[in-house]
């Protein structure tokens, strides 16, 4: 008897993604988790050593990423590579006059 087939369920964000950019926009990438301090994985892209990871944790280039937005329109929309949230603006605070 053959063992199970198992599916492989895309792995759910570590933390919150914002906005898919449009294509040739850049990734905003402020937050420090996207930044691992301790190890240098090879970006799931272009296989080079990277310390920066993903929403998901893929270890990938920051520019790498955003090339495959503007190389795979229809899949980016999915979230694979999102820029960070923006936090709210408060409203009572907008005076710039």
């Amino acid at each position: 008897m053959s063992a199970p087939v198992r599916r492989r369920r895309r792995a759910s964000p570590l933390w919150e993604p914002g906005l898919i950019p449009a294509p040739g926009q850049l990734l905003d990438w402020r937050d420090a988790r996207h930044f691992d301090r301790w190890q240098n994985r090879p970006c799931v892209l272009c296989k080079q050593p990277t310390p920066m990871r993903s929403h998901h944790g893929e270890p990938v280039h920051k520019t790498c990423a955003e090339t495959w937005i503007s190389a795979n329109l229809t899949e980016a929309r999915l979230g694979r590579f999102a820029s960070d949230t923006q936090p709210k603006r408060a409203r009572d605070n907008d005076d710039h006059a």
